[in-house]
């Protein structure tokens, strides 16, 4: 037989209590919990006749009917062990006084002298001290307090009732409906510790979620086995080739569901762009989580990084530096990257308004409806941020962080504490996503998570440094239920960085001609001439000693092919030539040709240089370093055929190097002068002075 649920036991009663059905169904819905006691007292007496009919004089049935009175009080009694010892001695006593009196009964008759008299008053105040003591344990609902065996009032949450719960692999789930004036949600989670030791499972196992719709109801959910002390291998990349747009995978909740972070807003889903501050004491492992979401990053088609860490230089992001823009390894090249980041928005928030975005969205980074190229997203991620902000100014990331998402940039800060003495607080205001792991103390906890996460059961000081990997993400887009449950990052070796590296390396995007613009008049040499990394299995340019003049340069072909199709052409012109000449008419054909004089010796064919087909990010780089070759020679001009005999070399067509020639042109690397053809080098002290 099914039983109603609470929610339907509370809809019935509600529909009694508003006079549905009229007051005798009220009555009667009012009468049907306290029944049973009644109804068992009645049937006894009832029975009672028949058994003395057929036991009146049978000695051994009187035996057997006391012997299993005292039985059946005893098995009451070692039955109630568990329940509390009101209950128990209530049970036990009702049973005792029952059985003792149907045992009388059945030998000597229910009308036996004083055996009438205990029925008529022995029954009915057994019958009314159960209802009695079901009336005090319910509420003015209904809804029976009693079903959790007394735990929650032991815990500190008396009359606290159980109104639904679910119950699955490693994870049981807790609807409280709190007494209405004398418990709060903040109430569950100060006693979360207490519920915690009760059930005997570590203060992490035990979450406690507000509902939205009622401040007297709380979920209360306890997962008592860590599914998480396994290492999780990252699985791969989750989105090979696509956006930035798409989530990034980070790592896994205890349940199985992927931990996920999105960096550009999404207008349909009423996000906005991210800004994330990670933190973790030493040894927690943020710094790996880090790298984990860096090389699902450098996965994707429309989007570049900026990185620094100097700290560490390449100690953390080694493997990943062929695939950043721009890595600043130290405190000078990195206030250099800060000043350009600055310098970077407005431009770009130009270009999106001059192409009517709003913010920036996958469309962006295609070729626009006039034909110009398109804007990749741009991340900045600083490691060890506290230095640099400990170097330059509490405040160095306040205007960037304020004004980034509308340009289409993301700012990724991380360092072990972000306490009041290192971020100002308009900056952590402006960082309203937060990665945190392991951390000394729940002080340094509040630092990045809000007081609702801490309360609701997020506790990164329990696990300190002894569980690496382990943390809390709240950021936009992930689900508020999310944010107080434990997530394990996944760990990536160096092999699988590397060869994330080398499979994206024609994936990745190159930084857009606004941006690299605006770097190049903020951050100048720090920018133009910042070291890029090579990607393994590739051979760079070679970088020619400085105080070396370059080769006088030629006009090469693009392939042999059109080498051999030249010389027929030069030769055919020569022949042209000859029939010309009139001193050739009197030539005899038959004559014999005299005796040579001089022998000229011509050099044989130089053999063809190896071709490298270098990816577009590495032939730009070479076109720079080309560029600060010719500086270095005491160049002042250049003309787009100083560049062509390389480009054979770096396995680009010419049409790609006069592009090349025009984005330093927008740069300010190089001034258009009167002389069609012919550019000026704008040197760095002339960029400053202007």
């Amino acid at each position: 037989m099914s039983h109603p649920t609470p929610e339907q036991l509370h809809e019935e009663q509600l529909r009694a209590a508003q006079g549905g059905g009229g007051p005798v169904e009220y009555l009667g819905h009012r009468a049907k919990p306290h029944l049973p006691p009644w109804l068992i007292g009645v049937a006894s007496g009832l029975v009672s006749w028949p058994a003395h009919w057929y036991w009146a004089d049978n000695a051994a049935a009187t035996a057997g009917l006391t012997l299993a009175s005292v039985a059946l009080t005893g098995a009451t009694w070692w039955a109630g062990k568990s329940t509390t010892a009101q209950r128990r001695l209530h049970s036990a006593i009702t049973v005792a006084a029952s059985t003792g009196w149907f045992t009388a009964a059945a030998i000597a008759g229910p009308d036996a002298g004083p055996l009438p008299g205990l029925y008529f008053i022995g029954a009915p105040a057994l019958a009314l001290s159960w209802n009695i003591r079901q009336i005090l344990r319910r509420t003015p609902e209904g809804n029976s307090s009693g079903a959790d065996g007394g735990f929650l009032e032991k815990v500190g949450l008396a009359k606290t009732q159980v109104v639904r719960s679910e119950v699955g692999p490693n994870r049981a789930s807790f609807d409280l409906q709190l007494p209405r004036g004398e418990l709060t949600p903040d109430d569950v989670s100060k006693n979360a510790t207490r519920i915690a030791g009760a059930l005997d499972v570590p203060r992490t196992a035990i979450r406690v979620q507000e509902n939205p719709d009622s401040a007297s109801r709380v979920t209360l959910t306890v997962v008592p086995l860590d599914l998480l002390k396994n290492t999780v291998p990252c699985p791969g990349p989750s989105h090979p080739g696509g956006s930035i747009a798409d989530p990034v995978h980070v790592g896994i909740y205890e349940d199985g569901t992927a931990a996920v972070v999105h960096f550009p807003g999404d207008p349909s889903a009423a996000r906005n762009a991210m800004h994330l501050l990670v933190m973790g004491m030493t040894g927690s492992g943020k710094s790996e989580g880090g790298l984990t979401a860096l090389a699902e990053i450098c996965t994707r088609r429309d989007v570049v990084v900026w990185a620094s860490d100097p700290a560490k230089a390449e100690q953390t992001l080694g493997p990943l530096l062929p695939a950043l823009d721009w890595a600043a390894l130290d405190m000078k090249s990195t206030k250099a990257m800060i000043a350009a980041l600055k310098a970077a928005i407005p431009a770009r928030t130009a270009w999106l308004a001059k192409y009517g975005y709003k913010q920036w969205e996958p469309a962006c980074a295609r070729v626009q409806s006039d034909g110009s190229p398109g804007m990749p997203y741009l991340i900045g991620w600083f490691e060890e941020a506290a230095k640099t902000i400990r170097e330059t100014d509490d405040d160095v990331f306040t205007g960037i962080s304020q004004e980034a998402r509308s340009a289409g940039v993301s700012l990724v800060i991380s360092m072990q504490r972000a306490s009041g003495a290192q971020v100002s607080t308009e900056t952590r205001a402006s960082f309203g996503s937060s990665w945190c792991h392991g951390v000394r103390t729940e002080t340094d906890a509040r630092f990045a998570l809000d007081d609702d996460v801490l309360d609701a059961g997020a506790a990164p000081h329990v696990w300190k440094d002894k569980k690496p990997g382990y943390s809390y993400l709240v950021a936009n887009g992930v689900p508020e239920t999310f944010w107080p449950t434990p997530l394990r990052d996944f760990l990536t070796s160096v092999e699988y960085l590397r060869w994330t590296v080398v499979t994206f390396d024609q994936v990745r995007a190159s930084l857009d001609a606004v941006t690299a613009a605006a770097a190049t008049k903020a951050a100048h040499r720090q920018y133009t001439q910042r070291t890029r990394h090579p990607v393994p299995g590739t051979t760079p340019p070679e970088e020619p000693e400085k105080g070396n003049a370059m080769p006088e340069t030629t006009y090469a072909a693009e392939n042999e092919d059109d080498q051999a199709t030249h010389e027929q052409h030069l030769e055919a012109d020569l022949l042209d030539e000859d029939d010309d000449d009139p001193d050739l008419d009197d030539i005899d054909p038959e004559q014999p040709l005299p005796e040579s004089s001089t022998v000229v010796h011509f050099a044989e064919r130089p053999a063809p240089q190896d071709k490298v087909q270098l990816s577009p990010a590495h032939a730009r780089r070479a076109m720079e370093e080309l560029l600060a070759e010719f500086e270095a020679e005491g160049r002042t001009v250049v003309r787009p055929a100083d560049f062509m005999a390389h480009c054979d070399r770096h396995g680009r067509s010419r049409s790609w190097v006069s592009g090349q020639v025009a984005a330093f042109v927008m740069a300010g690397r190089l001034a258009e002068t009167e002389e069609t053809g012919t550019y000026l080098i704008v040197r760095d002290d002339e960029e400053e002075a202007a």
